[in-house]
C-alpha cells in the first residue's frame, strides 16, 4: 500500500475515533474499572409510572447503542494500532492483504472480502 493512501486511511480512522468518542460522551461515562468500556447514564424523567417506564425504555436503547459504538471504537483503535505496528491491511483469517478499495471504504476492516463472505455464509 502506498504511503499516501495509508496516511489518508490513518486520518480517516483518527477522525472516526474522535466522532465515536464524542457520541459516547453524549450519554455515557467512562468505566474506571474496565479499560475502553463505557457505562450508559440513567435518564431521569420524573417519578410517575409513565416517566419510569420511559426511563427504562430509554436506558435499554442507550445500552444497545453504547455496545454498538464501543465495538466500532475498538475496531478503529485496533486498526490504528495495526498501522503503528506495520500490520495494517492483513486479513486476520487468511493472512492475505485486504483489498485497498475495501480499506478505503471501511478502514477498520480486519478481513478480506473473501473471508468475510465465508463468515457470513455467502461463499
Amino acid at each position: 500500500m502506498e504511503k499516501e493512501t495509508l496516511e489518508i486511511i490513518k486520518n480517516n480512522l483518527t477522525a472516526e475515533k474522535e466522532k465515536l468518542e464524542n457520541e459516547l460522551k453524549g450519554f455515557t461515562h467512562k468505566d474506571e474499572a474496565i479499560n475502553d468500556n463505557f457505562k450508559s447514564d440513567w435518564p431521569e424523567y420524573g417519578s410517575s409510572d409513565e416517566e419510569n417506564a420511559a426511563e427504562v425504555s430509554e436506558y435499554g436503547d442507550r445500552l444497545s447503542i453504547e455496545h454498538t459504538l464501543e465495538e466500532q471504537l475498538r475496531d478503529v483503535k485496533t486498526a490504528l494500532a495495526n498501522i503503528e505496528a506495520g500490520k495494517y491491511g492483513i486479513c486476520k483469517y487468511c493472512g492475505n492483504p485486504i483489498e485497498e478499495k475495501r480499506l478505503l471504504a471501511r478502514p477498520a476492516s480486519s478481513s478480506c472480502v473473501e473471508c468475510k463472505k465465508k463468515l457470513k455464509g455467502e461463499a
